[in-house]
């Protein structure tokens, strides 16, 4: 399907010649001789937006020449200008967990628009979909040679009914391809084939125009591939299908923050030591809604592999996006990836002619800047509980001690023994050590020295701890060819870390089972049980119901770690272990240098490996190509299936949208503290037979051993409104000291968020939720708001909101408000025994405030005023149709 562009841009439009063939694009200097403004200074990730308002003016795209204008005042103004602008992406990118519901949604349109009376072939996706098969697989084996099978097995055992859908999608809907299981993670897969930089496609005039590659991705870390120069970031499930369905995303022209990298690594440093520390200083610095880009001469010594470290952690920092501008580095990546020479060539000559190049007298204007010397970066973790909290190596042992003393209030030194083995359980444990995520994975510099130190473990007699349930699932097939072709792969197996599949596993809390008598030993003590992932989020709840503190490190500190077998060590300067010979082992003695990794990474790291684990990407295996479905326009949803069940949303739909309603009487379900993430409000995880979910899959005679988790039956809305706010580790103020999914029902009496729910909605009672500071920060999880949707919330007041879950709860017609005048849930003493009105709504503005009455359970009433963060003109209409998707498919339905 060619791209349509705006009509009347001709000023911009100017032609390139590469390699002999002629190309469109839009040209930014061009614009600036044609009066539009001056944007030699901005910088380069902000010229990629500005360049997506050229390709769309006045092609009725919502794109006006003031639009344009905006950015060169944004420039004059010292970098802000918050005007409110439609960008268009180029392509959008989904895994299964995201993706599933994306597609069932989909689906359900289908049947939606055919009850509205118009053509269900109007539901397809306008701009080009990838969906990769990545956070499927689970550690139920590890350690042996038999784990990556035995682990995809049970995985397609699980997961048929949502590879049957996902294969009728990709049959059904134009646009949409499936990269099928075992594969890698999308974000990887992404920066190492999907990605292009500069994007090409055909224009409605039949002229191939050249632009940027940019995309949203339903997955908070789509930020990774900033690092090769891809504008990108994480939307809800709900945002990506309006883009997909050819709504812009609604936006602020944003700040960007300029972070200054000089100097270099010194030895013994990795990335992940590097990324550890950015994350810490942006969000000291305070960067959410902002972009962020690097710059300095730094960046002549940061490998790419390194820069998408950076980038990938940007949802960790609050940051939209951390975009890392074109340069030599970056045309070195794609040629060793194994893009196309001719692609590649047309990156170089297109940032230049174009200014996206960052060449040496690239200086653009910054909202506001920082700076690093590499130098200064040492070995770290991150933990126990958020990615900022920032450990040096050296501090690692006191620092837990700490934590144990002030976070988890629990004494050191308390032995549990362990039934059937000769070694006892002990707060500070490591009972899981995972490489994983798509953060490291894809770097091979920190994958090869992984590698390295487990085979100098190994040649010196070392072995993983035996409570230590070790795991390696690398984010492409590309990593496994490479430590093969070093030989590591035999070392790394020798201490425990064969391969367990390809996909997220650990970060996601796809972690598997701890063994049984260690996970009762731990609950026996009542024992803080760590772990330690070479992933990008460790909030609480998240890895394992069995432990409680998570770190984050490097893969060659993760490897480490699993031979010490506790964090209650200072890894750096005491004995890790004796070698066969009873001789004490330091972690100087294992670690390799700099120079042994870079010498293995220039001779297994080769352009062949990428074209041949990519020659088939979207093929499969087998077990992929044996999976059956139909070929229906639309589908035939199977009344018994516990994955995939239609929605409601869109069931009796009229043609008109309604009115937005004032909020009267409304009762509290939750009142919940800061930092309320996305993991605590989104089913994530396993489920016990007890909750509200396991219930339900037992009166379906599903067995416990198939219960799978939430996220692969993210399908089945029945499950997961059961277990929205059902995080084991959520607490509701409204219960003392209780933790989990609970609060009180219309009678008073504690029970279960959904049960209480239903109570009220039987009622006709309408619900609100408080929360603190960041509610909704983390993973861009579509869920978190549609489960808040679906047990009846109207409202949730909050001081603050993460940006992905603010626009997730306005898709699905959930208003947020904030705080003003300093008032909290603790300054006005809120119980959620209160009811709630509130006014103003159905006259609303952008950002406008209005009056909020709280009703005390003693009769007083406290009058208050609350900020409407519905931010822009569009999100009022969304609001007005009960959500976004509804007002896409009424639209379509009358087109």
């Amino acid at each position: 399907m060619p791209i349509t562009v705006g009509q009347d841009n001709a000023k911009a439009r100017k032609t390139l010649s590469v390699n002999g063939k002629s190309i469109s694009y839009y040209s930014i200097p061009a614009a600036t001789e044609a009066g539009f403004g001056d944007f030699s200074k901005l910088p380069a990730a902000l010229k990629v937006v500005l360049e997506n308002m050229l390709r769309f003016e006045d092609g009725g795209f919502s794109v006006s020449t003031d639009d344009i204008k905006a950015f060169a005042e944004w420039g004059a103004n010292g970098g802000k200008n918050p005007r409110e602008i439609a960008y268009r992406p180029a392509r959008v990118l989904m895994q299964d967990f995201t993706g599933v519901p994306a597609v069932v949604d989909l689906a359900a349109m289908r049947d939606g628009i055919v009850g509205l009376k118009g053509s269900a072939a109007k539901i397809n996706p306008l701009v080009p979909v990838d969906l990769v098969i990545d956070h499927s697989v689970m550690i139920d084996e590890f350690g042996n040679p038999r784990a990556f099978q035995m682990n995809v097995d049970r995985e397609y055992e699980r997961n048929m009914e949502r590879y049957q859908f996902l294969k009728w999608g990709q049959n059904a809907f134009n646009n949409f391809r499936v990269v099928p299981p075992g594969t890698g993670i999308c974000h990887q897969v992404n920066l190492e084939y999907l990605a292009q930089t500069v994007w090409t496609d055909v224009d409605q005039n039949g002229d191939e125009v050249a632009y940027p590659d940019t995309l949203v991705g339903t997955d908070s870390h789509t930020t990774m591939v900033n690092g090769a120069a891809v504008l990108g970031w994480g939307v809800g499930g709900i945002e990506a299908e309006a883009a997909m369905l050819g709504q812009p995303i609604s936006m602020l022209i944003p700040e960007v923050i300029g972070f200054e990298l000089t100097g270099q690594m010194v030895e013994g440093t990795t990335g992940t030591d590097l990324v550890l520390k950015v994350v810490e200083m942006l969000r000291a610095k305070g960067v959410v809604g902002k972009f962020v880009e690097f710059y300095g001469e730094g960046l002549d010594r940061l490998p790419l592999a390194d820069r998408a470290t950076i980038a990938n952690m940007a949802p960790e920092y609050g940051a939209t996006c951390g975009f890392f501008p074109i340069d030599d580095e970056t045309l070195r990546y794609l040629r060793n990836t194994g893009r196309d020479e001719d692609r590649i060539a047309l990156v170089e000559a297109y940032a230049k002619e174009n200014g996206f190049w960052r060449g040496a007298d690239y200086a653009p204007v910054y909202t506001d800047t920082l700076s690093l010397d590499m130098s200064s970066i040492v070995p770290a973790i991150s933990g126990p509980k958020r990615p900022q909290d920032y450990v040096p190596l050296t501090n690692a042992k006191a620092a837990f001690r700490q934590e144990m003393e002030e976070t988890f209030k629990r004494p050191m030194g308390k032995e549990v023994a362990v039934k059937g083995e000769d070694y006892t359980m002990e707060s500070g444990k490591v009972v899981i050590a995972s490489i994983t995520s798509c953060t490291n994975t894809s770097n091979p510099y920190v994958m090869i020295g992984a590698g390295l130190v487990a085979r100098k473990a190994a040649a010196l007699g070392l072995d993983r701890k035996p409570w230590v349930k070790t795991s390696l699932a690398p984010g492409s097939q590309v990593v496994s060819a490479y430590l093969e072709a070093a030989g590591l792969q035999e070392d790394l197996d020798k201490v425990g870390f064969n391969l367990v599949g390809y996909g997220c596993t650990t970060c996601i809390g796809n972690s598997g089972p701890i063994q049984q008598e260690i996970s009762e030993a731990i609950a026996e003590g009542d024992l803080v049980a760590t772990s330690v992932l070479s992933g990008n989020r460790n909030f609480e709840g998240r890895i394992s119901p069995d432990v409680r503190a998570n770190y984050l490190a490097s893969p060659p500190l993760v490897v480490a770690y699993a031979l010490a077998g506790t964090m209650d060590i200072d890894l750096a300067t005491d004995v890790i272990a004796q070698d066969k010979d009873g001789n004490d082992v330091y972690l100087k003695d294992i670690w390799p240098s700099t120079q042994e990794v870079a010498d293995l990474v220039a001779s297994t790291v080769t352009r062949e490996a990428f074209q041949s684990k990519y020659a088939d990407v979207f093929k499969g295996d087998e077990k992929w190509q044996a999976v059956e479905t139909t070929d229906a326009e639309t589908y035939d949803w199977p009344a018994t299936s516990t994955y995939i069940q239609n929605p409601p949303y869109f069931q009796g739909m009229g043609h008109e949208p309604g009115t937005i309603s004032n909020i009267e009487n409304a009762k509290v379900l939750a009142v919940l503290g800061d930092m309320v993430t996305t993991d605590h409000i989104s089913p994530a995880g396993s489920f016990a037979t007890t909750t509200p979910a396991g219930q339900y899959l037992l009166e379906r005679q599903v067995q416990p051993r198939e219960f799978n988790s939430y996220g692969s039956r993210r399908g089945n809305h029945e499950i997961m409104m059961r277990g929205t706010f059902a995080n084991i580790r959520i607490k509701n103020e409204m219960l003392d000291g209780v933790e989990g999914g609970y609060t009180k029902g219309p009678d008073g009496e504690q029970t279960s968020i959904y049960d209480a729910s239903m109570a009220h909605q039987a009622n006709g009672t309408p619900l609100v939720v408080f929360g603190g500071e960041q509610y909704g920060a983390g993973s861009s999880r579509d869920w978190a708001a549609k489960g808040t949707a679906l047990l009846g919330v109207k409202a949730v007041i909050a001081e603050s909101f993460e940006r992905i879950h603010r626009s997730n709860l306005v898709g699905m017609g959930v208003i947020p408000f904030e705080f003003t005048a300093g008032d909290t849930r603790k300054s006005l003493g809120l119980t959620g025994e209160e009811t709630v009105s509130i006014s103003g709504l159905d006259t609303i503005q952008p950002l406008q405030e209005v009056p909020c009455s709280i009703t005390f359970a003693d009769g007083s009433v406290k009058e208050i005023t609350l900020k409407c963060r519905i931010d822009t003109a569009p999100e009022i209409e969304y609001i007005e149709h009960g959500g976004v998707l509804h007002y896409v498919l009424r639209n379509l339905a009358k087109s």
